[in-house]
């Protein structure tokens, strides 16, 4: 039996354990085993709609296995610069749109428009494949009531600087948006539906993930106007009346519309902690894992992953050292705002990050690593950033305050004064934010 390979540099090992768990939910890796039979030859055909940061490796993966013979059209969208390199180079069976995200543009709403036409006219014997990944909710940004672009855009900002959890901006995204929250299943009456999703919401709930184009929706009008009045959300009066009047319900579960479809996780983040994992026991180290759905402001699960570190260094509990401590989910940065301050750069996994920092306050035998797996932290060209126990130290010799930084929402400023960014360039899938604490 061979033994633990040796250990690398902490900053090297902290990044091999991420780059596994992205390698673990890359879609030409998982896809195969998922994919079911073409139509009947001369009988029906196979269409592939989708949408997310995922949506055109997947769209080549579904590619480069279906049966060259068998009919194979469709349209996917997704994030400006997340088509993989391979795919940009070649015109395919299914054409990739990009569009803006988190932000709809034009390109999406118009790409959402196109995919609504594909699913017209659909017969019996036809198969929808609908890709589904992170980011999807934007890159789908068909309104049900008439809403001008400018109004889209003005919602979902208004949403992303909210402070909502995941769940709770996409229960009103579901019912303000036509092919979201199960009706883009329902357009494709009477063929036969496969969703093949990744996930990157926490429990992994088909209906949150890209807002659940293809399942039915157990939340209602009511739920989305309790969100939007306690988040301060102001709506276009069109959409506020769609609500109030219940006149946007989206279709239940139950509903006998939906029998015969199928939707399949090919990757989610508890597998990808998985992989990361097993590589560090590979290399000798215990790997514990916190949980794969783990929500929260950023910077105070930050707080709660330093302490759970530092007690493994100083008591050897509720872990014993070395160790590695693994964590996921979908944490959330609220946006204050500070008029004595200039705006701040960074995502979810910066703010974990600097919060972690001022907590672990230098602690000897603890480095960390946060970093989004779709490779961008917020809106941000970095993944995410590392955290050793002379981060503030450096910053500090810099004239960095960590505490100010975090004030302002600047992690990527700070972390980049350092030389401390984790840049990997868009990774072509999403099982969303991956941390690891290593306790040497």
């Amino acid at each position: 039996m061979p033994g633990p390979t040796a250990c690398p540099e902490p900053r090297v090992l902290l990044r091999a354990l991420f780059d596994a768990a992205v390698a673990r939910a890359q879609p030409q890796r998982v896809i195969a085993e998922h994919l079911p039979p073409p139509p009947d030859p001369g009988r029906g055909r196979t269409v592939v709609v989708g949408a997310g940061k995922a949506a055109a490796a997947m769209a080549a993966a579904v590619e480069a296995l279906w049966p060259a013979q068998a009919p194979l059209a469709g349209l996917v969208v997704t994030r400006h610069g997340h088509v993989p390199p391979a795919v940009a180079a070649r015109r395919g069976r299914i054409e990739v749109v990009e569009a803006a995200h988190p932000v709809p543009d034009a390109a999406g709403l118009a790409a959402a428009r196109r995919i609504a036409a594909l699913l017209t006219g659909l017969g019996a014997d036809d198969l929808v494949l609908c890709l589904v990944s992170g980011g999807g909710s934007a890159l789908l940004p068909l309104p049900a009531v008439e809403l001008t672009l400018e109004q889209v855009q003005a919602l979902h900002r208004a949403l992303l600087h909210s402070g909502a959890a995941i769940d709770e901006m996409n229960c009103v995204r579901k019912h303000l948006f036509a092919l979201l929250g199960g009706r883009l299943a329902l357009r494709c009456a009477p063929a036969r539906v496969l969703t093949l999703a990744i996930s990157d919401v926490p429990g992994d709930d088909p209906a949150v993930i890209a807002s659940g184009p293809t399942v039915p929706d157990a939340s209602t009008c009511a739920d989305a106007l309790a969100v939007v009045r306690r988040q301060g959300i102001a709506l276009p009066a069109a959409a506020r009346l769609g609500l109030e009047s219940g006149a946007l319900e989206t279709p239940k579960p139950g509903d006998a519309r939906y029998a015969g479809h199928a939707l399949r996780l090919i990757a989610t983040p508890r597998h990808s902690l998985q992989a990361a994992a097993a590589l560090a026991r590979e290399h000798g180290l215990a790997a514990q894992v916190l949980g794969d759905d783990i929500e929260g402001e950023s910077r105070e699960v930050g707080k709660v992953h330093a302490a759970i570190a530092r007690a493994v260094a100083r008591h050897g509990e509720p872990f014993a050292a070395p160790c590695v401590i693994l964590s996921g989910g979908e944490t959330t940065v609220t946006v204050r705002a500070r008029g004595d301050a200039a705006p701040g750069r960074g995502g979810r996994a910066g703010e974990f990050l600097l919060g972690c920092a001022l907590a672990l306050q230098g602690e000897p035998r603890v480095h960390a690593l946060a970093a989004d797996t779709d490779g961008i932290d917020g809106v941000e060209d970095n993944a995410g950033a590392l955290v050793a126990p002379d981060t503030l130290a450096r910053a500090a010799a810099l004239g960095l305050d960590a505490r100010a930084h975090l004030d302002r929402h600047d992690a990527y400023g700070y972390f980049a004064a350092l030389g401390d960014l984790v840049v990997t360039g868009p990774t072509h899938t999403n099982v969303n934010d991956f941390r690891a604490l290593l306790v040497t």
